[in-house]
């Protein structure tokens, strides 16, 4: 029986089904996320439609925090209720096979370095900059969990003994650039509204707004500044920017930029490629096929059908 990869991401906002397919990831559906018993048997129903097979491998990218040795939902902030559940055994039980939990910074990193913007190299960052800030690191050709399964926490460096709140800490890397950081970054600096996101400041500075510029100016400063720490700590080659940043890139590279030159040494800073993350709304589908591929340590390459 040939072996059967499928994919299961568990956002925030939305889930999707996905297989690989001659090397590609495919996706087969996607709905919005509910509480967990809609969500599930929405799940099985896209399951039972692909006729898994015995020898399924089920790759589970979602958000944290989780057991991911143990394949248990621990209590996600994004996904309210949904605490304490064996989301592996959950489809082990109903479809046999085997499956693997992974959060989603590890995954997505595992993602773009399969098949987005990391392809080709051995040691990779990748930030989600998105509602949080989270990193998913790739060295020397391996994904680094670290002893406890946490590497990449990078939201909670602090970046300066105050500032917009973020992971539980103002000042830090999540509250200065998280997309919800910005937004509050904007506040803080008089921005009219209270309610305020950051596509709104991306849209005004784009017109040219003199304020959003600045906000824009201060959040590329202070990225720049966190992406220093890391390139002169990990000296990697590559660092995919994933989330807003595609969007947003030229509103924040002059002043990551000018930070990079300040902060980060010559040498490791030359040597590393800061690039947007090119998976887009695919990233999570890519992601789950990518925790499997990493559980059996296989090449995309290598399943063929």
């Amino acid at each position: 029986m040939a072996l059967r990869i499928i994919g299961i991401d568990i956002g925030g906002t939305k889930c999707a089904v996905s297989i690989l397919s001659d090397g590609v990831v495919k996706e087969v559906g996607r709905f919005p996320t509910q509480d967990f018993a809609t969500t599930f048997q929405w799940f099985r129903q896209q399951v039972e439609q692909l006729a898994p097979g015995p020898e399924v491998v089920f790759g589970i990218s979602c958000g944290g925090p989780l057991d991911a040795k143990r394949g248990i939902i621990l209590c996600p902030p994004n996904l309210p209720g949904w605490v304490d559940l064996d989301i592996c055994r959950a489809f082990t039980d109903l479809f046999g096979g085997r499956a693997f939990l992974m959060n989603d910074a590890n995954a997505s990193a595992l993602a773009e370095w399969h098949f987005g913007a990391g392809r080709g190299c051995a040691s990779m960052v990748f930030l989600t900059a998105g509602t949080g800030m989270g990193a998913g690191l790739i060295l020397d050709g391996r994904l680094y969990e670290g002893a406890t399964g946490d590497a990449g926490e990078v939201g909670h460096l602090r970046l300066r003994p105050d500032g917009p709140l973020g992971f539980g800490k103002r000042g830090s890397f999540e509250g200065f650039c998280s997309g919800g950081g910005i937004a509050r970054l904007a506040v803080a600096m008089g921005w009219p509204q209270a309610e305020v996101t950051l596509k709104d400041i991306a849209v005004a500075a784009t017109a040219g707004d003199a304020l959003a510029l600045k906000v824009m100016d201060v959040a590329g400063e202070r990225l720049g500044e966190a992406l220093a720490l890391l390139i002169d700590t990990l000296n990697p080659e590559r660092m995919v920017l994933g989330g807003y940043f595609p969007r947003c890139a030229d509103l924040l590279r002059p002043a990551m930029n000018r930070a990079l030159t300040a902060e980060a040494l010559a040498g490791p800073r030359a040597a590393c490629q800061i690039v947007p993350a090119i998976l887009g709304e695919t990233i999570g589908s890519n992601a789950a096929v990518a925790v499997a591929l990493h559980a059996l340590n296989i090449l995309p390459s290598k399943v063929n059908h």
